[in-house]
């Protein structure tokens, strides 16, 4: 009995005693607890409503808030900006400013206040001598901006660091390289600039580097290589420049690698062994200036599954080893000095999605062995040296194509029938800057998904039939500069899946149209973007309805034959940023509305019949004479002044 009693008095005790530590820790020391309001007071918005909650002396009890159990000292702070529970979802906002006495919270070992969108002030310039155990430094998406201190390469217990998308500025500084336990820096986003230190090569645990979309000069860091923890690299949307680091091939667990846009040059090395490189799936090397041939060796590159070359200064074959790049599903070698044929081999390239090669020098015929590319979608030959006589029937039966860009490309006579009959519905189809001839035919009504129609710069005769009416996922038509004729009323009366229809883009220019303009507006495409109808022989008014284009952000009606008076409904137009009107009939006053158009920055009203006096005002009173030249009747600046 005594013994059970005895035994009770123990557990009492230390249950006693555990609460009274636990009730001990709730309450804050002095300096987390100034730490932690002097952090309030910074902000002066909080639309989660958390640090309203933040009352009295036990912080630990605070949302947020987590303490170490055995100190009872402050660890995390988990504050972000997106929020979400089993019940809701909600991106939360905080307005003020990220107050340097957070640094008097000694022990925190976890910054979260990611997503925050209105957190301004700087990292505190101490940082790094008073948060010596910061694991964690979430401060991404916000609007932080000045230098990152010298001071934060002492937070060597630092694992990661996403400051990503502030407003961050000056050099990196050299100290981040003494960080030797951090796996994730992402930093893109702000405004960076100068070298990427060569210290950063000390980080052999970092397995994530981002510091894409800054301003960073010099040359990516000559050991590179020695990073082999790392799996992905962005470095692109910057201004580096020389050479692609030799050693970079050494990067054993590399998965990402972007370094697109840019000024690099040279060659792009190539591993030598299949164990180099050979997790590397995404590969961006694209807008650059690099020079040489594409390697043989490139296809040790076996994982890769996407891979960006275009926009460089690429010459020489492509190499048929790239055959073997069984897992490959894009391949874009646009815009370099490419020749030669394209290889039998890509043919085995069974994954393939998406194979562009335009703008290079890149001659015929299309090897058969490309009639094996059975999950191919899109297509892009545009601008080589191919001098199709027409579309390669097989290309046309690949089942999964939907997308075919074959501009330049030397292909005559009509517009091949077989398009409505592909097993895969078309999409997208370009075909301009060819030889066509013929009529637009009607079938092309039963393209229903179509999207994009680029017909421009060939020798197309005949009206736009009525069935293109059909076309209801239109959203670009181009057929500007071919000897079509008549009517072009039914483009403004598509039937429609969307409110204000598909299309955003139309250009019919120089052809020979007499009718249609004024139907501008009166049917269901009011989401148009982009309209013109210049070098065509349209007479008659402009419509008023044409300020239900409120969308219209380029309106092109020049070298016409239209008349009367500038519609008033102009002025509507609040999204217009170019507005050509030269070399038409157009007569009376200049509306006074045109004021409104604060947004317009191309106008020309040159050679018409306009009279009275040009609206004093902005945007007009900016435009050169030559946007009103022409006109005998008109006066006011930037003419001759107006005569009383």
């Amino acid at each position: 009995m005594q013994d059970q009693l005895l035994s009770s008095l123990i557990v009492l005790t230390v249950c006693a005693a555990s609460l009274g530590a636990a009730n001990v820790h709730a309450i804050c020391t002095p300096e987390d607890l100034k730490g932690l309001t002097g952090f309030k007071a910074g902000i002066h918005l909080d639309t989660s409503g958390r640090l309203e909650k933040w009352v009295g002396f036990k912080c630990c009890e605070w949302e947020g808030i987590s303490c170490n159990n055995a100190t009872g000292r402050v660890a995390e702070i988990h504050l972000p900006g997106f929020i979400s529970t089993s019940d809701y979802v909600y991106q939360s906002e905080m307005k003020g400013w990220l107050s340097p006495s957070i640094t008097l919270l000694s022990s925190l070992e976890v910054i979260d206040l990611g997503g925050l969108m209105s957190l301004a002030g700087t990292i505190p310039p101490s940082i790094g001598f008073h948060l010596r155990k910061l694991r964690k430094l979430y401060l991404y998406g916000n609007q932080i901006s000045g230098m990152l201190p010298e001071s934060i390469g002492k937070l060597w217990q630092l694992e990661e660091l996403l400051l990503y998308e502030n407003k961050l500025s000056g050099s990196l500084p050299p100290s981040l390289g003494n960080l030797r336990n951090l796996n994730s820096m992402i930093m893109y986003s702000n405004q960076f600039s100068g070298t990427v230190p060569d210290s950063f090569t000390n980080l052999t645990r970092l397995v994530h580097l981002d510091l894409h979309n800054n301003s960073l000069v010099g040359a990516i860091p000559e050991k590179i290589g020695q990073l082999h923890s790392l799996k992905e690299l962005d470095l692109s949307n910057n201004f580096l420049g020389g050479r692609i680091p030799l050693s970079i091939t050494n990067l054993t667990a590399i998965s990402v690698l972007y370094l697109d846009t840019n000024n690099l040059e040279g060659e792009i090395p190539s591993p030598s062994r299949l164990d180099q490189m050979p997790s590397l799936s995404f590969l961006r090397l694209h807008n650059n200036q690099l020079t040489g041939e594409i390697s043989p060796n490139f296809a040790n590159l076996i994982s890769l599954q996407r891979v960006s070359l275009a926009h460089n200064r690429l010459k020489g074959k492509i190499p048929s080893s790239l055959g073997a790049l069984s897992a490959l599903t894009e391949l874009y070698l646009d815009d370099n000095h490419l020749s030669g044929i394209i290889p039998e081999s890509i043919g085995q390239l069974s994954q393939l999605l998406i194979l562009s090669v335009s703008n290079n020098n890149i001659q015929g015929p299309l090897p058969q062995e490309m009639s094996s590319l059975l999950n191919l979608q899109i297509i892009n030959l545009s601008f080589n040296q191919f001098n199709f006589s027409s579309i390669p029937q097989w290309l046309l039966r690949l089942p999964s194509l939907s997308q075919i860009y074959m501009a330049g490309c030397g292909i005559q006579g009509e517009i091949p029938e077989s398009l409505k009959i592909m097993p895969s519905p078309i999409q997208e189809l370009d075909l301009s800057v060819n030889h066509l001839t013929g009529n637009l035919p009607s079938w092309l009504g039963t393209l229903t998904q179509l999207y994009l129609l680029n017909l421009s710069r060939n020798l197309l005769v005949s009206d736009v039939p009525e069935s293109i009416t059909n076309l209801n996922a239109l959203g670009v038509l181009d057929l500007h500069s071919n000897k079509l004729t008549g009517n072009i009323g039914q483009v403004f009366n598509m039937e429609h899946r969307f409110p204000q229809g598909s299309l955003t883009y139309i250009d019919l220019s120089d052809n020979r149209f007499t009718e249609g303009s004024e139907q501008i507006g009166i049917g269901v495409e009011c989401g148009i973007q982009s309209l013109n109808l210049s070098h065509n022989f349209f007479s008659g008014r402009l419509p008023t309805t044409i300020g239900m284009c409120s969308s219209l952000q380029s309106l092109d009606l020049s070298n016409n034959n239209l008349g009367s008076n500038l519609p008033d409904a102009l002025a509507n137009l609040g999204s217009l940023e170019v507005l050509k009107l030269q070399r038409n009939q157009f007569t009376g006053s200049i509306p006074e509305g045109f004021l409104k158009l604060s947004k317009l920055r191309d106008l020309d009203l040159s050679n018409n019949l306009l009279a009275g006096q040009i609206p004093a005002g902005k945007p007009l009173i900016d435009f050169p004479e030559s946007s009103f030249s022409g006109n005998r009747g008109l006066c006011g600046k930037p003419l001759n002044p107006c005569k009383l």
